[in-house]
């Protein structure tokens, strides 16, 4: 975040504090303080560090509410719809990503120096949203792990399923989700999706079937009971 930061023009980022030196971080003419720590942390950093009314100070969490920045009387919340991994890669992929917004409005130019594209989230909405953006990434790298788990054993590597799964999320970034939608079910060939469930590990047919009746939700077709 640092990094991106000061690419992105902003006049001046203080280097991150450690355990022990918060108290130092809303220091006099401090216009944001970022607490980029797990969710678990941000109340009992938020209350380590001094509150001051000219400091807004903010988290990076997509679930967490802003009471979770109390005593501060001004919170805010910027959540990067990327993945983040190491700095460098970091903050590139943090330049121009999405990003959902919540709390006092000086995190709109946290934002603008991101060149970010923004969303803002209702407190009431913050489970919910977070929900869906869980979803568009831990559960899509789960059903990859799913793939590779299937594949393998026939000694064909997931590498091979990398070009199929972006060109459907390409399709659907596209035209949307229900147009974009190939396959059996969509089909309606319930006889394919059958052979499908039989012929992979008993401990893979649940997340299948239940993959496979969204996939009937999303074209909505009739999902048969004799399939589970």
């Amino acid at each position: 975040m640092a990094r991106a930061l000061v690419d992105g023009g902003v006049v001046h980022v203080e280097p991150s504090l450690r355990h022990g030196e918060s108290l130092k971080a809303a220091a006099t003419g401090v216009d944001v303080v970022i607490l980029a720590v797990p969710d678990t942390a941000i109340a009992e950093v938020a209350a380590e560090i001094a509150a001051r009314p000219d400091t807004v100070v903010a988290h990076l969490s997509g679930a967490t509410a802003l009471n979770a920045l109390l005593p501060h009387p001004r919170r805010a919340s910027l959540h990067p719809l990327v993945p983040l991994s190491e700095p460098v890669a970091g903050a590139r992929s943090l330049t121009g990503a999405w990003m959902a917004l919540s709390g006092d409005p000086v995190i709109e130019q946290v934002a603008e120096a991101l060149k970010a594209r923004v969303v803002r989230v209702e407190e009431s909405d913050r489970a919910a949203y977070h929900a869906a953006a869980v979803i568009a990434s831990n559960h899509l790298i789960a059903l990859l792990g799913q793939v590779e788990r299937i594949a393998e054993p026939l000694g064909i590597p997931l590498e091979a399923f990398f070009d199929l799964a972006a060109a459907a999320l390409e399709s659907a970034r596209r035209i949307g989700p229900a147009r974009a939608l190939p396959g059996p079910v969509s089909r309606g060939d319930w006889q394919t999706v059958a052979a499908h469930i039989q012929a992979i590990a008993p401990d893979e047919r649940s997340a299948y079937v239940e993959m496979a009746r969204h996939c009937a939700r999303l074209a909505r077709r009739e999902w048969p009971p004799e399939l589970g």
